[in-house]
């Protein structure tokens, strides 16, 4: 009897199938009612008491590997067909069903940065926590001028005066104390001021600050460096004009506007019929910058300019409200370039 159980036990250990129907054949043949293991059973009654303990761990021995043998097969025939009814790759890489998107900000930011760049500026970054050295007096701001009070600034610390700066033009303090001239940077960067938020202003904003010197650098460099940079953010027949202004940390200053771009000139609602909008700050480095700096003002010249890049933004993409840069509204993003 013993060998007539290996026989089915060998029997099992070699079946194999991908039927669903012969799997049952041979589950019925072996396990079933009428099966080869009842037989066994049935003949075990007569086998010999000193038989009987070698003979009955080889019936189970049977039963257990025909019960195991049969379920997984079974998970493997039905693995198979999930697989084949799917007719998917699994192996495959994904692929999503949305593709995301610069934030606008990002995407002006960033041509800023290219058009300067084509013109031999590099990129300049410092902290947003700042000393009032860097962020104030260097820039020769009087201790009395407005911008220190707390109306303007988030302070941080008092004495010594800690801030979140309120402008990029600490960067260009920053370089200008380590850096000799020629120096030909622009300082892209986030900043504080503590005002009201409307659809005109927030708490936080962002500039892109640009810094010029070098021996006899003239204020009609700077009015054609930033003729440039209009037509080649705007259109090729854009215009400027520079009207007399004042920033401490320049002299001369002038405001910088830009022939609407939307109404070509003729007058709307964006330059509020004037046909000029205004797009940034700029002048001609004060002499007290210089040498609060270390550099030698009877030896070098250098302009400086500064712009809002919600304000660009806005005249780019005609966008009303800047509080849509910073409210996460995936339809408003989902307009803009799609990131690459």
């Amino acid at each position: 009897m013993k060998e007539k159980i290996e026989k089915f036990l060998e029997e099992v250990r070699v079946f194999q199938t991908s039927s669903s129907e012969e799997l049952e054949q041979f589950r019925i043949r072996i396990l079933g009612k009428n099966g080869v293991l009842n037989d066994l059973f049935e003949e075990f009654k007569n086998v010999t008491p000193d038989q009987k303990k070698d003979v009955g761990q080889l019936l189970n021995q049977l039963k257990t590997q025909a019960t195991e043998k049969i379920n997984a097969t079974k998970t493997l025939i039905e693995s198979q067909k999930t697989e084949k009814k799917s007719n998917k790759d699994l192996t495959l890489p994904c692929q999503f069903e949305f593709t995301g998107a610069r934030h606008p900000i990002s995407i002006v930011r960033n041509e800023i940065i290219k058009i300067f760049g084509n013109i031999g500026y590099t990129v300049a970054e410092g902290p947003e926590i700042e000393d009032d050295w860097h962020n104030f007096t260097a820039l020769n701001f009087p201790e009395e001028h407005p911008a220190r009070d707390m109306q303007d600034t988030f302070f941080i610390e008092r004495n010594p005066d800690i801030v979140l700066r309120t402008h990029t033009s600490s960067v260009q303090v920053r370089v200008m104390e380590t850096t000799k001239p020629p120096i030909r940077i622009i300082a892209p960067g986030r900043t504080y001021r503590n005002e009201a938020i409307s659809s005109r202003a927030h708490v936080f904003f962002h500039q892109v600050e640009g810094l010029y010197i070098d021996h006899n650098v003239s204020f009609a460099d700077m009015k054609q460096t930033l003729l440039y940079f209009a037509r080649e953010m705007f259109s090729a027949d854009t215009q400027i004009r520079l009207r007399p202004s004042y920033f401490p940390f320049t002299e001369p200053s002038a405001e910088m506007d830009i022939s609407c771009n939307i109404c070509k000139g003729a007058g709307c609602a964006m330059c509020k019929k004037t046909g000029w909008v205004e797009i940034l700050g700029c002048g001609m480095v004060d002499p007290n910058v210089l040498e609060n700096c270390g550099i030698d003002s009877n030896v070098y010249t250098g302009f400086a300019f500064g712009m809002g890049v919600e304000r660009v933004t806005n005249l780019k993409y005609q966008v009303k409200d800047i509080r849509l840069f910073s409210e996460n509204d995936i339809r408003f993003l989902q307009q803009f370039e799609s990131a690459l």
